[in-house]
């Protein structure tokens, strides 16, 4: 899908967790980077903020606002089983993909000090 300008808009459906195996949360945006931000520094308190639950270790691009939503409602009403699944199938170790994302390590977009592998 593509915005003023030809630029590309994407949606995104995500899974975040405390801990593999831990506590879950699923939602969707169209902002992947800002808003798991907003979940790690507990912009937004509530449940995320209340369980620590701030890793992103699954998600997914939409074409559209309505396919996120769509899909995010979905997976919601899965057991935990079936998230894990899904989870494994793109991320077997839980690794947390924000970092892979933005390419900075957890302290680099707060301190400035880019990730060096």
């Amino acid at each position: 899908m593509s915005g003023r300008g030809g630029w590309s808009v994407a949606f995104y459906t995500y899974l975040l967790a405390n801990a593999p195996y831990g506590t879950l949360y699923c939602g969707h945006t169209d902002d992947l980077i800002a808003r798991v931000w907003k979940h790690r520094e507990k912009v937004f308190g509530g449940f995320t903020a209340k369980y620590g639950v701030a890793q992103l270790v699954w998600y997914e691009s939409h074409g559209e606002r309505a396919m996120a939503f769509r899909r995010e409602r979905q997976i919601k009403k899965w057991n935990r089983a079936w998230k894990a699944r899904l989870i494994e199938e793109m991320n077997p170790r839980w690794d947390d993909l924000y970092e892979e994302l933005v390419g900075w390590a957890p302290e680099g977009p707060l301190t400035g000090i880019p990730l060096i592998d």
